[in-house]
């Protein structure tokens, strides 16, 4: 598929058709890099995907535990915040 590179503002931009937005998922924003003098479009992922079947298996292996088991403080929290 052929596309134009056109003018918006100070930039140059390019129009991307529907269907290929859907085809690639792409709804907002994106991340775009450079490699080997091609340009990659990549819609954004979120930082937090696989992190509900990541805890899952987690909790299947007993490995859900606090890193630290005992309770921390300091005295601000004892004398100055009120509960």
């Amino acid at each position: 598929m052929r596309a134009r590179v056109i003018k918006i503002g100070n930039s140059q931009g390019l129009r991307i058709p529907k269907p290929i937005l859907e085809q690639t998922g792409i709804i907002d924003d994106v991340e775009i890099e450079v490699e080997k003098n091609q340009i990659i479009i990549r819609p954004m992922r979120n930082v937090r995907d696989g992190w509900d079947e990541a805890f899952k298996v987690m909790g299947q292996l007993g490995d859900d535990r606090h890193i630290i088991d005992r309770k921390i403080s300091n005295a601000w929290d004892e004398d100055e915040w009120q509960w």
